[in-house]
């Protein structure tokens, strides 16, 4: 019996296939934007959010311990400014020793990081 080629369209390779459905929520503000950005790029949303999928990457959240982090050097900017005022008003010497603990501070703080 030979093999009876029917015509069509050819099948898709099993990578090719879109198997999977997503849902997402938004609210109608969020919806027309997605609508009016795709119909800009001249694709469906279902492409152009693939395309922003594939040529997008997300940051994560910061962290409790690196907001800590981040306060703790805020004050030691805060501190470092400080203590330019008083070098500068009273004289680079007198200050030195404050800088350098606080620049220790600073370093050990940053290779937390």
């Amino acid at each position: 019996m030979a093999n009876f080629n029917k015509g069509g369209r050819p099948r898709k390779s099993t990578a090719q296939k879109k198997r999977y459905k997503v849902d997402v929520k938004m609210a109608t503000e969020e919806y027309y934007v997605l609508k009016s950005k795709a119909q800009k790029a001249n694709l469906t949303i279902s492409e152009y959010m693939r395309q922003c999928i594939a040529g997008s990457s997300v940051r994560e959240r910061i962290t409790p311990e690196v907001q800590i982090y981040i306060r703790k050097l805020c004050g030691m900017a805060n501190n470092l400014n400080q203590i330019a005022r008083k070098a500068n008003a009273q004289g680079y010497t007198n200050v030195r020793k404050e800088y350098i603990h606080l620049a220790d501070q600073i370093d050990q703080l940053i290779d937390r990081l």
